[in-house]
């Protein structure tokens, strides 16, 4: 092992450990590794910042803005609704049109984007089909994944796969070869999940719904401010009621009854009846402290109120939001949004105390209550993803046939006029905004840009694995290891080896590090490339064994209530099935 091969593997191992403890952000890490490269001189100065031009990012981008595009326009909602409103209330046939349905997005659009699209609808269905939400949301989440393999665009790795071949100078894969070994894929899955799989799902009946756990009627409370109180005079803000005492104000009720939606700046008065949310220890301690008077009756028809007046909904932070480990009163949410947050689910309990000073995490399920006027806002914002179903007028119906029309544009390019996938991606992103699909800053908002500086920041490490003999080395240890068994065995090798390191690092990271030894490896075997390549695609993105391996799998970790152990229960089942149907049809679609 020469120094140059050790170097590299040592940046390897770290990348990987860092990737698994989430000690940072991925692309944090991804960006660390450039540099490191980079530094270290294992890669040359112009190929340290060559993937940001690489026509696998650039793909990967454009498919996010037409993504985008089918998403703004309603085409992914409707679509989605649509289908599954076709599974009646029977739980495996529902399971059956959720994968089918999400699968099928997948292919054509970011698995994330196709699972948070049907994310709402399928908790809609649940309630109305009374199956627990447990039930549903592991099969939506994998059925993304598995169906990111039929096209070529369907998911990174495929076109960073395709990429990589072509640099190398090898014949690469066109926007339908992973068609074949992909409707194998995802079917498999799909029967598992029908037949076998859902029995294994857990039924976390009483914990799928904060909620439950939160009961609203009991923390309301009225409260009178009267003459001489401490709150007399002051605004919202200074009268520190959330800050010092937990509370929720809902409303502020004036004299005659004028009803004021609160703001920091709204002035309390002698008089007002304020209506609040909190336990009663603090309202007790706010009687005394503040001088005011809790109201023993309500004064006010509260049903009425919550039905004409706000909503209450659940949220969760979506694949693009900026306040990972951030607080409600950091962001200055109730004043950003106009929602107050009642409770927050995270890994299995509910939080309702002190919530404007809890530090977010991705997959977090937040209970919010606010006017319904600003639901607009508070879906259309980048930060979070709506969990009950909202009204789709907001949507730009009336362009969703340009949205479906430049996504058949962007398919004939490729396939009939055999342009390159991110010439035709870019042509296709170019005109939905020149179609006013959606404008140049919903655009940008439509792009991942932490999967795009991980794949970019990544790539230079691919580079090094070839440019200093790792990649040839790693796949000389496993010829040698198992070439004595044939080349199926190395297959099944490097398939293996794919979908065990795709757990504690991205999809998009695992491909850029073994693909090149699939390659070396199929080059010393005298075999087609692709094969090798297509097995560590497939094997890259079979991301079940837990939560934390792929985001589709932790948007749903928080609505459905899941425990850690509950995707390696369902999951390693489907990797073993999904592994031994990949050995038996691959080699027959893709001979050795």
């Amino acid at each position: 092992m020469t120094p140059e091969i050790a170097l590299t593997l040592g940046i390897v191992v770290v990348a990987v450990v860092l990737f698994a403890t989430e000690k940072l952000r991925v692309d944090v890490i991804a960006m660390l590794v450039l540099l490191t490269v980079g530094l270290t001189g294992l890669v040359t100065p112009e190929q340290v910042f060559a993937g940001f031009a690489n026509p696998a990012v650039i793909t990967v981008w454009a498919v996010y803005i037409v993504s985008g595009a089918l998403f703004r326009t309603g085409v992914a909602d409707m679509l989605g609704e649509r289908i599954i409103r076709l599974a009646g209330p029977s739980e495996p046939r529902l399971i059956a049109v959720i994968m089918l349905s999400c699968g099928t997005m997948s292919a054509f659009m970011n698995n994330i984007g196709a699972t948070a699209v049907l994310l709402p609808a399928v908790i809609g269905i649940s309630r109305q089909a009374k199956i627990p939400l447990s039930r549903l949301l592991i099969p939506l989440s994998f059925s993304s994944l598995m169906g990111g393999n039929m096209t070529l665009i369907g998911t990174p790795p495929n076109v960073l796969a395709a990429a990589l071949l072509t640099e190398r100078g090898l014949e690469s894969f066109n926007f339908f070869s992973f068609t074949p070994m992909g409707i194998i894929v995802f079917s498999t899955g799909i029967l598992y999940m029908v037949f076998f799989g859902r029995h294994l799902l857990p039924q976390h009946t009483k914990e799928q719904d904060p909620q439950d756990a939160y009961q609203l009627q009991k923390y309301v409370s009225e409260v009178r401010i009267v003459a001489g109180s401490k709150l007399d005079g002051q605004n919202l803000f200074d009268s520190r009621l959330g800050a010092d005492y937990d509370f929720n104000v809902l409303f502020v009720i004036h004299e005659g009854a004028t009803k004021t939606t609160p703001h920091r700046n709204t002035v309390l008065q002698a008089g007002d009846l304020i209506i609040v949310e909190g336990n009663l220890d603090n309202l007790l301690r706010a009687q005394q402290d503040l001088g005011v008077v809790i109201e023993a009756e309500h004064k006010w028809d509260w049903a009425e109120v919550q039905e004409e007046d706000f909503a209450v909904v659940q949220a969760t932070l979506s694949p693009r939001s900026a306040i990972v480990g951030r607080t409600l009163r950091g962001i200055a949410f109730r004043d950003r949004y106009g929602f107050s947050a009642l409770a927050i689910r995270r890994h299995g309990s509910v939080i309702t105390e002190r919530l404007r000073d809890v530090r977010l995490m991705f997959g977090d399920t937040l209970l919010l209550k606010g006017p319904k006027h600003r639901l607009v806002g508070l879906r259309e914002g980048n930060e979070f993803l709506l969990l009950e179903p909202v009204d789709l007028e907001t949507r730009r119906r009336h362009k969703a046939v340009w949205a479906v029309g430049i996504m058949l544009l962007v398919l004939l390019l490729v396939t009939l006029f055999k342009l390159p996938i991110a010439l035709a991606m870019v042509i296709g992103a170019v005109l939905t905004v020149l179609s006013n699909t959606q404008t140049m800053d919903e655009a940008y908002q439509s792009i991942e840009w932490r999967s795009i500086f991980l794949i970019a920041g990544m790539l230079p490490l691919g580079l090094a694995m070839e440019a200093t003999g790792t990649a040839r080395y790693l796949a000389d240890l496993l010829v040698g290891g198992l070439g004595s068994l044939g080349p199926l065995a190395v297959l099944a090798g490097i398939y293996i080896l794919a979908s065990l390191i795709t757990e504690p690092m991205s999809n998009a990271a695992a491909t850029v590090l073994i693909v090149p030894i699939a390659i070396d490896i199929a080059i010393g075997l005298n075999a087609d490339p692709r094969a090798f390549v297509l097995a560590t695609v497939i094997g890259a993105s079979t991301s079940f064994l837990t939560p934390v391996g792929h985001q589709a799998n932790v948007l749903v970790f928080g609505p459905g209530g899941y425990r850690f152990t509950d995707y390696t229960r369902v999951g390693f089942p489907l990797n073993v099935v999904i592994f031994i149907v990949t050995m038996v049809f691959l080699p027959m679609l893709w001979p050795l």
